[in-house]
């Protein structure tokens, strides 16, 4: 049956949102569908409002920071071999050093690159911390994962690419957010395609280099299409040549250093076949149609839906929520509100038995919301935490993101209970566990979890208690 009232708020709050917060449960018992739905419709939701870099500033900023300090370390060289010849000491020489300018911090504050991600994670946290529900921040989420890339190898875009990829299209076309993804600098960096060369194209043969197919790979097996869906190497080949070009201007370029750039250069030239179609060669245009074809293609609508019904409702999803989710793509050529809203709007995704674990990320979000936290406890500290439970914000380990199901976490759970209890030691202060227990989980708390909170020694025991519990582990 599906559950109605208080039992539907709560269940909605965990399963599409971030979790509850004070008094949420009871605000949308009325119309708890509604109610996500109209997170969906909210005015600005998915975007962030903070002032901060473009992909292209930081990627600037960093390459200027990094320059600064080579010629800091080199400069510091020069000082202790002219003291050496000047028969100076080497506390001179130490003093000297110190007096060096510092590139780009100020003392006591982090090195540049470091500065930037804590920021954009700081904004990350707090749109996921300060909405009503979250449905749209866990979408952006989603979307972010499924279209990965790594701070570990490009640092200074992690979080712009969210910003400049994902967001603006969460509740757009799925087209409209592949075109952006694939043509963003960071991407095109992270799957290598800046140094892709049709073998054949003036700058291939010239520097006798040739082609990288990691993006065309990634895009047809993770991005689109998914694996064994009847694509063949022949096509991942065609389709790196057609990417050829795709590439940025170097950082190290002043003015537009880091965005992206066509380069008929290094364009492999001639028409190419992909999937059956042959595309004629338009330069930037030929990627572009064959994107707008994946896009478009059923093998991506069933892949996309198994995928999203896999994260919100269930590991194993129901077949027939994830034929309508399948149905809603094809027949609204990749509208991804309307494909949310198919979600929400299914029988199936609200099935009274909670089997996803929540991943480290969402349930640290969820801890806070709860009670409050999000501001008190610093960003450095919370990415740190979010690390030691092995999903490091913006650091996947490989191209097709963290997993979304429960063998990859649940062997982690006993590590979120250190984390639970730093986290209640400073957050508990004033909390009435009883009040924290019924805002956490209302009618979806079991008595035997009732009765454990209840006989906690202290407030805090009593918050690492209910968050830890398995109704709150679970969305």
């Amino acid at each position: 049956m599906t559950p109605r009232g208080k039992e539907a708020a709560a269940l909605a709050l965990h399963r599409f949102g971030f979790g509850p917060i004070a008094h949420s449960i009871a605000a949308i018992a009325p119309d708890p569908r509604g109610a996500v739905l109209a997170d969906l419709e909210r005015a600005g939701a998915g975007r962030i409002g903070a002032d901060l870099p473009s992909s292209g500033e930081a990627a600037r900023a960093v390459f200027n920071f990094q320059a600064e300090r080579r010629a800091q370390q080199r400069l510091a060289s020069r000082v202790e071999k002219t003291a050496e010849t000047a028969g100076e000491s080497h506390a001179m020489a130490e003093f000297a050093n110190a007096t060096l300018p510092q590139a780009g911090r100020k003392p006591h504050q982090p090195p540049l690159p470091q500065q930037l991600i804590l920021k954009e994670a700081e904004a990350r946290f707090d749109a996921a911390t300060a909405s009503d529900i979250g449905f749209v921040e866990r979408l952006v989420w989603f979307w972010s994962n499924h279209f990965c890339i790594s701070a570990d190898k490009i640092v200074a875009m992690a979080g712009p690419y969210e910003r400049e990829a994902i967001r603006p299209h969460v509740r757009g076309r799925f087209g409209d957010m592949l075109q952006a993804v694939e043509s963003h600098p960071a991407m095109l960096f992270y799957l290598d395609n800046v140094e892709s060369m049709g073998p054949d194209s003036i700058a291939g043969i010239n520097r006798d280099k040739g082609l990288n197919e990691n993006l065309a790979r990634e895009t047809l097996e993770l991005h689109t299409l998914g694996v064994r869906s009847g694509y063949t190497q022949a096509d991942v080949t065609s389709f790196a040549n057609v990417l050829t070009g795709w590439t940025w201007l170097p950082p190290a370029e002043p003015i537009h250093g880091g965005e992206f750039v066509f380069n008929p250069l290094l364009h492999e030239p001639g028409d190419q076949v992909v999937l059956g179609k042959r595309y004629p060669d338009t330069g930037i245009g030929q990627g572009r149609a064959v994107l707008a074809d994946l896009a478009r293609h059923p093998a991506t609508a069933a892949h996309i839906a198994q995928k999203l019904a896999c994260h919100f409702v269930a590991d194993e999803p129901p077949r027939s929520l994830v034929a309508k989710l399948e149905k809603t793509f094809n027949d609204s050529g990749g509208d991804l509100k309307q494909l949310a809203r198919t979600l929400v709007t299914a029988d199936e995704s609200w099935t009274p038995q909670r089997t996803k674990l929540k991943p480290p990320a969402e349930w640290i979000v969820a801890v806070l919301r709860l009670t409050g936290g999000g501001p008190v406890i610093p960003i450095g500290l919370l990415m740190g935490a979010q690390a030691s439970l092995g999903e490091a914000l913006w650091r996947p380990p490989a191209p097709n993101g963290y997993s979304d199901t429960e063998a990859a976490w649940i062997d982690g759970v006993p590590h979120r209970l250190d984390l639970a209890n730093q986290l209640a030691n400073r957050l508990a202060a004033g909390a009435d566990p009883r009040e924290l227990l019924d805002s956490a989980l209302g009618p979806l708390a079991s008595p035997g979890t009732r009765d454990t909170v209840a006989r906690a020694e202290s407030r805090a025991q009593a918050l690492t208690l209910l968050v830890m519990s398995p109704e709150f582990l679970r969305s």
